[in-house]
């Protein structure tokens, strides 16, 4: 599938891929900062966006994704940046396709199966009655129960279009059937030798110590760092942060 691409700025390739009911235009500060030395691919992923929908968001089907895209573009290997779901999605792209991947840096998530709850996220979207009149009010109190913080329901209905015709952006029945998989891992074979690093959030606990040995079983040379005032969203919560961390990284490649 080839996936809705935001490009800008000329020099090494750097894709950015966002997370669960996210899309490109996330991460549009980050975007813009490292633009000034470096071509950067943001992706809308499968079922985000303007991307196409498809029922399979298995982390290997969206890593075949990402590397169709980057073949359309003309893009050989490139830095690789993930966030949540678009960081396993990078971490199975680098597994499968490491040629692909000059460096890797994921955000906030580990090779892991997690329990985070996105099943009740997504019924409480269904759930919202659908009309012409509803208001931007009323659906944020339609998601309060499900999801109490305010700026995480701002998120999620970033993806609704209200008035005549409403409707949901995303291929949001395709995401709700997909959770198992979205929250799972699978099994990859191999490992990824090049740089990686996992940032995480100094206030998550997403990546937590005992999945350090199961990140180097695949990511041997990996890295860790955390950023100050930032929980599982590092780069909305400190941009500042999450930026000084990437260009780091990135100093060598560009």
């Amino acid at each position: 599938m080839i996936l809705k691409a935001i490009q800008s700025g000329d020099g090494p390739p750097v894709v950015l891929l966002h997370g669960l009911f996210g899309a490109a235009r996330n991460f549009g500060t980050i975007q813009r900062a490292v633009a000034q030395r470096c071509r950067v691919i943001a992706l809308d992923m499968r079922n985000h966006g303007d991307s196409p929908h498809g029922a399979d968001m298995r982390y290997t089907t969206q890593a075949e994704d990402v590397r169709e895209t980057l073949d359309s573009l003309g893009i050989g290997p490139a830095a690789v940046v993930g966030h949540s779901m678009g960081g396993k999605t990078a971490m199975a792209l680098a597994l499968r396709h490491p040629g692909r991947v000059g460096r890797l840096l994921v955000s906030d998530i580990a090779p892991v199966v997690y329990e985070h709850g996105n099943a009740v996220i997504a019924d409480a979207m269904r759930a919202i009655p659908l009309s012409a009149d509803l208001t931007r009010q009323q659906a944020d109190a339609a998601l309060e129960a499900a999801v109490p913080r305010a700026d995480i329901r701002a998120f999620l209905l970033q993806n609704l279009r209200f008035g005549p015709g409403a409707h949901w952006r995303i291929g949001l029945e395709e995401i709700a059937a997909a959770v198992p998989d979205l929250e799972g891992w699978p099994v990859i074979p191999g490992t990824y030798d090049g740089p990686a690093l996992f940032v995480t959030g100094a206030n998550s606990d997403y990546v937590l110590p005992e999945h350090r040995p199961v990140i180097r079983a695949c990511f041997p040379k990996a890295r860790f760092v955390a950023v100050k005032s930032a929980g599982h969203w590092v780069h909305a919560d400190n941009p500042a942060g999450f930026l000084s961390v990437l260009e780091l990284f990135l100093r060598d490649w560009v």
